[in-house]
């Protein structure tokens, strides 16, 4: 089967309610246009019956795949199994792996089994089960008519290791195709999504194999590249060689690919150049510092920080000069160079960086929410002071400060 139209359909009244996000949709994309799926619809159903048989029935109009998340709970609220027998007629009967599965379970844990977890066992008579590793309720393949259905727990860790391990081998088979697909992200750092595509434009106008898609990220731009082949070895060159007509034209804003992050590039140059790093945060409350020891081997880069939110901590700890802050303030350049530079003498770290701003959502200072202050001070004494404005709440501005920093960084040390 070529052409595959799939649909992802998520089902849970918490996800209408916005308590918690969709995060398994986008996940399941990715990973669907990485072996040449292309998904033509995301759905949201709450939890009521007539509702989902409703989408169940306008997705088996429209789509060849359908993946269902959600709904396989042991509670009355879930509903995917029944909503799906209203719409095929397909016998549901219990599944004797997984009631001795959930057994152990409750057994293992001394805990009395109530009887609605019976209902997590429950499955379609003629459909392929999947073992659900890290949970209790099964995922299932069902053909119904010309269309694949796919039923996953929402669970996001129970929904990606069914993925990595049964689905996406399972529609691999299902493309019928011995071609081979293989996929890329590339990630940029300081250039805009409309300008990455303007600077790419001749080349995404002649794609054919490998294609080449634009993609916007919470932290930067992203470029997809896939290509395919008859073998790894041919869609890997053909990646490489586009890749580079890639890099040719925005390679100085390219910072890694795949699931590399930012901070995680700033820490392999670092300890590729034998430098060390130390933070002096305000507004940002140690979060640089913190998604920097994140990763593993922070240690070898990584000095410390310090939480310096209030003024006496500025004075007392990394002894910024009251006069300097009596002049000039906390929110001024003035103050986020001398933080950077004394925080890089105190912590012995051949780089300081300083953050000092505005959080928001009120003024501070007469600087209005989201002007932030970022010093770099290297151990040659040489220094350099940004000043910015962002936009957003207050979580938002602290992220993006934090952001910049790294950006700052990278740029110093590429």
């Amino acid at each position: 089967m070529t052409n595959i139209r799939a649909e992802i359909v998520a089902v849970g009244t918490e996800l209408l309610l916005g308590q918690i996000a969709d995060t398994n949709a986008q996940w399941i994309s990715q990973r669907l246009a990485a072996i040449g799926i292309n998904v033509h619809h995301h759905a949201v159903v709450g939890d009521n019956l007539q509702r989902v048989e409703e989408q169940f029935k306008l997705s088996n109009e429209r789509s060849d795949v359908i993946i269902v998340t959600g709904g396989l709970g042991p509670t009355e609220d879930d509903l995917t199994r029944e909503a799906f027998q209203k719409l095929s007629g397909m016998e549901i009967v219990e599944h004797e792996p997984s009631m001795k599965k959930i057994k152990a379970y409750f057994a293992k844990q001394k805990i009395d089994m109530t009887p609605n977890n019976r209902k997590q066992a429950r499955v379609f008579a003629d459909a392929d089960i999947l073992d659900n590793q890290t949970g209790m309720a099964p995922g299932m393949i069902v053909s119904y008519g010309d269309k694949t259905w796919i039923f996953l727990p929402g669970v996001p860790h129970e929904m990606k290791r069914m993925m990595a391990n049964d689905i996406l081998p399972y529609l691999q088979r299902l493309l019928g195709e011995d071609t081979i697909i293989k996929s890329v992200m590339l990630r940029f750092i300081g250039i805009g999504e409309s300008r990455l595509e303007h600077e790419l434009q001749d080349l995404i106008q002649q794609q054919t194999n490998p294609t080449i898609a634009p993609l916007a990220q919470n932290e930067g731009i992203a470029t997809r590249l896939t290509a395919k082949a008859a073998t790894d070895e041919e869609a890997l060159k053909l990646i490489e060689r586009t890749k580079q007509d890639v890099l040719d034209k925005v390679g100085e804003h390219y910072y890694g690919e795949d699931e590399q992050s930012l901070q995680a590039s700033v820490l392999e140059l670092l300890k590729d150049q034998g430098k060390s790093v130390a933070a002096a945060e305000s507004l940002t409350g140690g979060m640089f510092i913190d998604r920097l020891i994140a990763i593993p081997g922070a240690s070898h880069v990584c000095r410390g920080g310090i939480v310096c939110y209030d003024t006496k901590v500025k004075e007392n700890v990394l002894r910024v000069p009251s006069d300097l802050i009596s002049q000039y303030g906390t929110v001024s350049e003035p103050c986020a160079s001398v933080m950077a530079a004394n925080v890089s003498s105190l912590m012995d770290a051949d780089i300081g960086i300083s953050f000092t701003g505005v959080a928001g959502p009120g003024s501070s200072e007469g600087h209005p929410a989201g002007t932030v202050f970022i010093t770099i001070h290297e151990k040659s004494g040489k220094q350099q002071t940004e000043k910015y404005t962002f936009y957003g709440d207050r979580q938002t501005i602290r992220k993006q400060t934090v952001l910049k920093g790294y950006e700052l960084l990278f740029n110093l040390l590429k």
